[in-house]
Formats: C-alpha cells, structure tokens, sequence
C-alpha cells in the first residue's frame, strides 16, 4: 500500500510538471508570432507559435514521413529561392493537396517521361509561395522529436543545418491540457496527504 501511495505521488508530481509546462507555453504565446523568412535572426525563436511568411516550398524536397505508399503527411523545405541548398526551415505538412501531388508524382506515374510531362503542367504547384502557422519543436517531448527528424533528413542523405527550425503547420498550444493536468495534480495531492493523515488500523 505505502509502494502505491509513493507511485501515485510521483504521477501527481509529473502531472504537475506537465501541466505547468503546457501553461508556461500557453503564457508565452497568446498569438502567434509573425516572422517573415528572410529576417529569421538566428538561434531560438522568441516564441514556439509562429506564423513565416515569404517563403517557396520546394515539394520536389519533400520527404515521406510515413515511408509507405499511403502518405498523410511530407516534411517539406521552406525557401526563399532555389539557391538555398541547405534550407533553415522544414514545414511538417499534412496538407490534403500538397499530399495527393506528391503522391502521383512519385507513386502513380509509371516513368520518368510522364513524371517530367507531369511536372512541366504542375510546376508551379510544386514550388508554391507558402505562409505557415504553426508550433516550432522547442520543449522536452519536442526536443526528441526534433531529433528525430534530423535523424529521417539524415537517412535521407540531406545534409542539415546546425540551427534548423522543423515547423508542424496547423499546430497550436493546447489550451485545455494544462489546466486539465494541474486540477487533476492538485486533487491527487490532495488525496495522498488525506491518505497520508488516516489512522493506520
């Protein structure tokens, strides 16, 4: 009993960091921080909520995430020109239209002549001016999947960047989550020390 006691208290305890994570977060970002591409300073961003602007994708780049044929979601390079052979910044995209072309292209297409034939008619779909909102991987659990990521350009055989940004499109703080956590922490704290003042028998 006093084993179950103590693990409950350690699962209180990490409801606790987690929700006050997700509050912090939620604190520091009520609207996403608008930045245009070209004038990203270097290092961390201010804010893990962001809105880029200024930018091409170049689907062409684009990585698989699933590594299957049935594809819903591309990691895909955000670029000012076609120049920049190591983008910065990589757009997590799970974009039904964005899929579907990249699924053709790749997978429906029976040779290189009508993959050519097809880029030719869709090329401006392939590089399109993109603004992306979403949340930049900046906590812990994110600094994993940060990695990796590194780690899939890396198979890939894509050389990155030291300082490079991974950008989940459509992806925003959970408003709920935090205070959830924390009522649910408090309750249980509130629970082991009731538990902690009963007579023993």
């Amino acid at each position: 009993m006093k084993r179950f006691r103590f693990t409950f208290l350690a699962v209180c305890l990490l409801l606790t960091w987690l929700g006050g994570s997700d509050l912090i977060l939620q604190l520091r970002n009520p609207e996403p921080l608008s930045l245009e591409l070209s004038q990203i300073p270097e290092g961390p961003l201010a804010r893990e909520w962001v809105t880029i602007t200024g930018g091409h994708l170049d689907l062409l780049k684009g990585v698989n995430m699933s590594g299957t044929i049935e594809v819903d979601s591309f990691l895909i390079p955000l670029i000012i020109d076609h120049e920049d052979l190591q983008p910065r910044i990589w757009v997590e995209t799970r974009n039904p239209s964005i899929s579907n072309l990249l699924t053709t292209y790749y997978f429906k297409l029976e040779n290189d002549q009508q993959r050519a034939d097809y880029l030719k008619k869709n090329r401006s779909e392939f590089f399109p001016t993109f603004n992306v909102t979403g949340m930049t991987a900046d906590s812990l659990i994110a600094d994993l999947n940060h990695g990796k990521l590194v780690e899939l350009l890396t198979n890939m055989g894509i050389e990155t960047r030291d300082d490079i940004l991974f950008i989940s499109e459509g992806k925003e703080p959970n408003r709920l989550r935090g205070p959830v956590f924390l009522l649910l922490a408090i309750i249980g704290v509130f629970k082991f020390i009731r538990w902690s003042k009963k007579p023993k028998s």
